[in-house]
């Protein structure tokens, strides 16, 4: 079998989407022979951030020499993004060598009378398998959707957790509450052990912290009191914080999205928790560290966020304005956007015609059945802005056309679907190769 054989029937377990108890996945890893002794795990939930706190944990344990493999998702181009171990994306080759042992393994489970791993219980397998046979030290999960019932969480003694900020989204399976959706999340939350979370919601906190004390867990809130952004640049951003990490309280990150710190010094704190005297500098580590489709600015002037639901669509609109003293008075905003049928997309549109100062809007759909039609998208914009809108069929099609009418003052911000940030990801790196 090769890579591309393995990635397509990977693929086709999506057409099975039926979510199987825990049970059932800590059977599938039983079965796998991947222990759950012996194994430092950092469990991560939450609605936004999991994916940077995550990151820069890893970062940070990497650079103090601790061998940390990572567990993400969704992917952006490559599937392999989803297991890395340190700065290395797993190989093509290996790749195949734990789908092939995972495949083996659901085959005899099938046989056995048990079903087939859905899509993310098996890469979930495969990443734990990885892990296993390279003898990680640490293991950063990051669960897929909510917390309590996620594939992750079959996962019995992490040695801390950690909640990133948590919002309205997955409203139809999660809860249409903060307090519903911050239960679920909190499902992740073992007796006894350590909980950092994302303090600055309220109704959300509240949840967190009730549900840590039943368990007897100590919980550690990062409020926004905690950091403070100093100045942010056309590049990069500085910010401060309350507590001294690695000796100091000023840091620099390689972004302008305003809605990283918090999440940096979740991680920060996590990693002063993990490791009690630090031998390499975090200051540097960090501004060493970036996260893909975050307020990456993937050529000059293009700009990619995976901003997907309204309380990610809200932290780019403040990150964006931001940036508005750094753009050319000649310069033009462009916005690129797309969505999924499950999210609130009337809302982000209304909201980003009314907070993003755009001079041009072009809409496209996603190659995927999920994704709104260009119609409907193109009917939404002239209800809250008079603006020019395009539509294009396709996303290659609407990068084609961007690509067109950009100058080199303008800047593009595309966002609204990680879907839509892994396409045009792959298209301007294709791009730039030209």
């Amino acid at each position: 079998m090769n890579y591309e054989d393995a990635v397509k029937k990977i693929d086709e377990l999506q057409m099975f989407a039926k979510k199987h108890s825990l049970d059932h996945t800590r059977t599938f890893l039983s079965c796998m022979g991947v222990p759950q002794q012996g194994k430092k795990i950092i469990h991560v939930a939450g609605t936004n951030g999991k994916g940077s706190v995550c990151r820069y944990l890893q970062a940070i344990l990497s650079a103090e020499g601790k061998k940390t493999g990572l567990f993400t998702s969704p992917h952006l181009v490559s599937i392999r993004e989803r297991i890395r171990i340190g700065e290395e994306l797993i190989s093509q080759e290996r790749f195949v060598q734990v789908f092939e042992e995972a495949e083996e393994v659901a085959g005899r489970m099938e046989a056995e009378g048990l079903t087939h791993p859905t899509y993310f219980e098996f890469l979930f397998g495969m990443a734990m398998k990885y892990f296993d046979e390279e003898q990680t030290e640490y293991i950063i999960l990051e669960t897929g959707l909510g917390g309590r019932l996620d594939a992750t969480n079959c996962i019995e003694n992490p040695v801390m957790t950690i909640i990133t900020s948590i919002g309205m989204d997955h409203t139809e399976i999660l809860g249409d509450t903060i307090e519903k959706i911050a239960a679920e999340k909190a499902g992740i939350i073992k007796p006894g052990v350590p909980l950092i979370c994302d303090g600055t919601n309220p109704e959300a906190l509240m949840v967190l912290k009730k549900t840590a004390e039943n368990a007897g867990a100590d919980c550690r809130e990062i409020s926004d009191c905690a950091f403070k952004i100093r100045k942010i640049t056309e590049k990069d951003l500085e910010f401060s914080t309350v507590n001294l990490y690695d000796g100091t309280a000023m840091w620099n990150l390689p972004t302008t999205a305003s809605y990283q710190p918090v999440n940096a010094v979740l991680a920060l704190e996590a990693a002063s928790r993990l490791i009690a005297k630090p031998s390499v500098s975090w200051r540097q580590v960090l501004w060493q560290t970036s996260w893909k489709g975050r307020m990456e600015e993937v050529l000059p002037g293009w700009i990619l966020d995976g901003a997907h639901n309204m309380p990610a669509v809200r932290a780019l609109a403040e990150s964006i304005r931001m940036q508005e003293p750094f753009r050319s008075p000649e310069g033009k905003l462009i916005v690129l956007f797309s969505a999924v049928k499950e999210k609130d997309y009337r809302d982000m549109i209304q909201y980003i015609c009314r907070e993003i100062p755009a001079d041009l809007f072009v809409v496209t759909k996603i190659p995927d059945e999920r994704g709104v039609r260009t119609e409907e998208l193109l009917k939404q914009f002239p209800q809250w802005t008079a603006g020019k809108v395009v539509a294009k069929d396709t996303v290659r099609e609407a990068c084609g056309y961007v690509v067109s009418c950009k100058k080199e003052q303008d800047r593009v911000y595309c966002f609204g679907s990680l879907y839509l940030v892994g396409e045009m990801e792959a298209l301007l790196r294709e791009a730039a190769r030209c």
